[in-house]
């Protein structure tokens, strides 16, 4: 239960750190061509929440799975990966939202993704069943990055 209690807390202050940054009422935001396919304002929400919720408990369950197998170089590995793939979740909020600097911002969600997909195959070597719920995330990152990427081309001449 303490590894389910530090993650949820890791992952807690991922969200709020990325929430303080995120304006989408912004003038800046409103006035950016997006692509048609971007799904509503509430999706976010309510996809992120279940998603922080899947981080947490994955991620817990994997760092106990190494732990009880005496796996303690990979778990203090899975922790630093963790540790990073939360920063740069956040980070995303402020580079986008704050720093108003889409191709950064979708340059730094394909590191993001990719981590994602690391955290994944780490989760599922702890336990198969973990990586696979863990699996959307990583899903919702590349298509972040999509997403991301093509605000920043479709607004390349304004954001110069």
């Amino acid at each position: 239960m303490t590894t389910l209690l530090r993650t949820s807390a890791a992952v807690a202050a991922t969200a709020v750190a990325g929430a303080v940054a995120t304006d989408p009422d912004s003038l800046w935001y409103r006035t950016l061509r997006k692509p048609d396919w971007q799904p509503p304002g509430p999706a976010f929400p309510a996809v992120w929440t279940p998603l922080y919720a899947d981080i947490a408990v994955t991620s817990a369950v994997a760092l106990d799975r190494l732990e009880a197998a005496g796996r303690h170089g990979e778990r203090a590995a899975y922790r630093r990966a963790l540790a990073v793939n939360l920063a740069l979740n956040a980070g995303w909020s402020w580079l986008f939202w704050r720093s108003r600097r889409p191709w950064l911002a979708a340059a730094e969600c394909a590191v993001l993704a990719v981590s994602s997909a690391d955290l994944v195959r780490r989760t599922s070597r702890a336990s198969r069943g973990a990586g696979l719920a863990l699996a959307p995330y990583a899903a919702w990152c590349a298509f972040a990055t999509a997403l991301s990427t093509t605000i920043a081309v479709k607004n390349r001449r304004s954001l110069w």
